[in-house]
């Protein structure tokens, strides 16, 4: 069961991760559609933000499509380490995601830049600071990015979108649209009117309508959406999967990873010497025999030569990142 939730609760959840309504009312809208009040919809969802079930209602940024680049960096940091290398991690303000994961290569982390010679110059800088050698994974092909936990159902765990991957190429911005995007990065606010609190001075309503309308089209925004703590929805078992597939079955594979339940990322990456695992994938269950049978039939289709599990052992960071948006 999701965390003790009543049956509104979760459909509430499972509404709230998909994009909220263009409307000067949004919660009034939901409201209608689950058959109750706003008055209620505001209540419940303040509650569940207590709880910490929700993290935050907001818009979720592509930020590829601002022309940044990203990775996945890992390295093997030993125990005495661990404590400054989180410090001088986190303290970077391109790093949203940081664990520590069971396994010699025990930190994992994300790193966003304005290119990819600032990502190694950064990793240049943390690997002389720590005397660690750090290893980057650029992503190759996105299969899946569509972090949606379904509170309603005992048997899938993720809600499904696995066609629509986010938009890679830069998008070109108008001032107005860099207006918007500045304003929303700290969050919707719950309540009757959410946009009023984050229009641009001197812009109509209808104006920031269109602008986000615009945003959510070329898949600058993902979505303007509720963001979940999937361990405080039950979800407690999570496991990052790391495997070795030929080139020619990649493609396959991680379609096949994709469209599985339990898998909310999926990625092609880039190897490095020692590390011969190309096809990444996050998998979350409410226990670890959910994962375990995802990983059996996978394992049946053949594709996968080998490949590694890193259980998550600690959460370091899970914050979006701040961007400038000048105009």
């Amino acid at each position: 069961m999701s965390a003790g939730l009543t049956d509104f609760q979760k459909q509430l959840c499972n509404r709230l991760q998909r994009s909220l309504p263009l409307r000067g009312r949004p919660f009034a809208e939901i409201a209608t559609a689950l058959g109750s009040t706003e008055e209620q919809v505001l209540h419940q969802i303040r509650q569940l933000k207590d709880a910490g079930i929700i993290r935050r209602v907001a818009a979720v940024i592509n930020h590829r499509a601002l022309g940044y680049s990203s990775t996945l960096v890992t390295a093997h940091v030993p125990e005495d380490q661990i404590a400054p290398a989180t410090a001088a991690i986190n303290a970077l303000p391109g790093v949203s995601h940081n664990y520590l994961r069971r396994h010699r290569f025990n930190m994992w982390f994300t790193l966003q830049e304005n290119s990819p010679g600032q990502i190694e110059r950064t990793l240049a800088r943390l690997q002389a600071k720590l005397g660690v050698e750090f290893h980057s994974l650029p992503v190759t092909h996105i299969f899946k990015l569509d972090v949606r936990f379904d509170a309603e159902s005992d048997d899938d765990v993720l809600l499904q979108d696995v066609e629509r991957v986010p938009q890679s190429k830069p998008v070109e911005l108008t001032d107005a649209h860099r207006q918007v995007l500045s304003a929303l990065q700290g969050g919707l606010e719950v309540t009757s009117c959410p946009f009023d609190r984050v229009r641009p001075e001197g812009m109509t309503e209808a104006d920031l309508f269109s602008h986000l309308t615009e945003l959510l089209e070329t898949g600058v925004i993902r979505r303007l959406a509720a963001v979940l703590n999937h361990h405080k929805l039950g979800f407690n078992a999570n496991v990052m999967f790391a495997g070795q597939v030929d080139p020619e079955h990649v493609v396959e594979a991680g379609r096949w990873l994709a469209h599985s339940g339990t898998v909310s990322h999926c990625y092609e990456r880039q190897t490095f010497p020692g590390w011969p695992y190309n096809l990444f994938a996050m998998l979350h269950g409410r226990t670890m025999a959910q994962i375990q049978r995802t990983l059996d039939n996978f394992d049946a289709t053949g594709h996968v030569r080998s490949f590694e599990l890193l259980p998550t052992q600690a959460e370091l960071k899970k914050q979006p990142v701040r961007v400038s948006f000048k105009t």
